[in-house]
């Protein structure tokens, strides 16, 4: 068979759809994912596009304005919206953005002032039905519909029912889940909404204490899912970690497939940041002293080289493990002499805090309670060590930045953060961080003190670490050529086709 013919029969078409993609809009992971993914499939020779909603605040410059309307099925009948196409930064992927001004003009994502919009199951219902409807607009009929969360996660159900006997019937689907803990519940009257039928609503499907879960039901119909890491992807079906839905996953457990996700290693780069103070790498350390002095002058700390600098960036909220943090911080500035820097914003009783706690421990904490992206760098460039104890972590990515810049991750021993953290081996002298097993205020403690003790007596091995954590990668090379498999996978499933 010639090359080129080879090649078009591997190729495959991909829908992916999103409701926060970076850089145009986002509020965690999922964005940075979907803003990522896509390149590198697209450089492996698929055709794959992006649609999003087409938020308030995404400027639309240099988008095209599709002459021709879209409607979309909602509700008791129509909703009209416009068309926008971009193409994601530096990539040639097509990017399409769902314009309706009483459902997104407005400023959040999800919600504002910490309450979520009341229409948020009219919001996702017109992205999720209307991606459906953008496709056959477009005369184009994806392979795979790749959708992420409970925001799309309706999509495997009408590709099920509305679209079996459609041109899309054959289009198979893969849900990521991103983070468990939200699953688009909603009053069971607002049913109507979806179009969907009430013989839909029962336990195996949409139904759950009384009420819509979109996400069980994306779990429920999906052809395949994925999840952001392997160990999370276990997690999730115990009922410690699987937020109630452990049962209809582990019933799924044969189409469920853990990927780590990677980073952008041109951004988290310490050869080439700009927004770090000096540049070094794992052969040349010295510009990390040189960040380590700066940081400490910017966070008023006492500038110190014999004491380790902590860091954390992060959102201040109990799932992050702030809650232990602040029942461990009396023992840890009383018992060990270590210096903290965090940044972020989050739940209310967090900020006062630790924003009380940097006031009156001016020499020993820093928290600044904003978000500043190049400041982000110059955190994770500075420090020595880096703290995640997350009580549950489906990937997370400030480990692996952290990796890339030498600063070992503290992190508790769940989901992504146990697959890319390498425990320290006090007897090889080797290992990326420092891991937390049994997460509590006394076992955060005596793992925060063990890094402090192997700063101050085992330095050769903190350099040996710093020099192994550099050395790792974690691009999008990997997990995308995991992804293509699965898409093929949930190929050949959706059309009976043998694996």
């Amino acid at each position: 068979m010639p090359k080129a013919k080879r090649a078009a029969q591997n190729r495959l078409k991909i829908l992916m759809v999103a409701s926060e993609v970076t850089p145009f809009a986002k509020t965690g992971g999922l964005a940075d994912v979907v803003g990522a993914l896509p390149k590198r499939l697209h450089e492996f020779g698929h055709d794959v596009r992006i649609v999003m909603p087409l938020y308030s605040s995404i400027h639309r410059d240099t988008f095209k304005k599709h002459a021709a309307p879209l409607g979309v099925p909602i509700g008791w009948g129509e909703m009209w919206g416009a068309v926008w196409e971009g193409t994601l930064p530096k990539s040639d992927v097509p990017i399409y953005f769902l314009e309706n001004e009483s459902l997104y003009g407005r400023p959040g994502v999800y919600g504002e002032k910490g309450r979520s919009y009341d229409d948020n199951l009219a919001r996702f219902t017109f992205l999720s039905r209307g991606a459906l409807q953008l496709a056959k607009y477009l005369h184009w009929h994806p392979d795979v519909f790749h959708v992420h969360d409970w925001m799309t996660a309706v999509i495997p159900l009408y590709l099920n029912t509305w679209e079996r006997e459609t041109e899309l019937g054959a289009s198979a689907s893969v849900l990521t889940l991103h983070n468990l803990a939200h699953q688009g519940s909603f009053p069971k009257e607002q049913l109507p909404t979806l179009q969907l039928d009430w013989n839909h609503f029962t336990y195996l499907e949409l139904e759950r204490y009384d009420h819509i879960n979109l996400l069980k039901g994306g779990i429920y119909h999906s052809t395949l899912i994925a999840t952001v890491s392997p160990t999370y992807a276990e997690e999730i079906q115990t009922p410690e970690f699987g937020e109630g839905l452990h049962e209809v996953i582990r019933s799924r457990a044969d189409s469920l497939r853990g990927i780590l996700n990677g980073i952008d290693e041109t951004v988290w780069n310490p050869e080439t940041d700009p927004n770090i103070p000096a540049h070094f790498s794992a052969k040349k350390l010295t510009g990390k002293k040189t960040c380590k002095k700066e940081l400490q002058k910017e966070a008023g700390l006492p500038v110190r080289e014999d004491v380790p600098l902590i860091g954390m960036v992060s959102r201040l909220d109990a799932q992050k493990g702030f809650d232990v943090v602040a029942e461990a911080m009396p023992r840890i500035l009383d018992g060990l002499d270590c210096q903290l820097v965090m940044l972020g914003t989050g739940e209310y009783w967090a900020e006062t805090f630790f924003g009380n706690l940097s006031h009156h421990r001016p020499d020993r904490v820093q928290a600044w309670i904003n978000f500043d992206t190049k400041l982000a760098h110059r955190i994770e460039a500075g420090c020595d060590f880096f703290l995640m104890p997350s009580h549950f972590e489906p990937c997370g990515l400030n480990q692996m930045y952290s990796q890339r810049y030498g600063t070992l991750p503290i992190v508790h021993a769940v989901g992504g953060l146990e697959d890319t953290v390498d425990n320290y081996d006090q007897e090889k002298g080797a290992g990326t961080g420092f891991k937390v097993h049994d997460l509590n205020a006394n076992s955060l403690f005596d793992t925060i003190g063990w890094a402090c003790w192997a700063f101050h007596n085992r330095p050769k091995h903190i350099l040996a670490m710093r020099r192994q954590a550099m050395r790792k990668h974690f691009t999008w090379e990997a997990p995308a050529r995991e992804y293509q498999g699965v898409y093929w996978e949930a190929v050949r499933r959706r059309r009976g086709l043998s694996l």
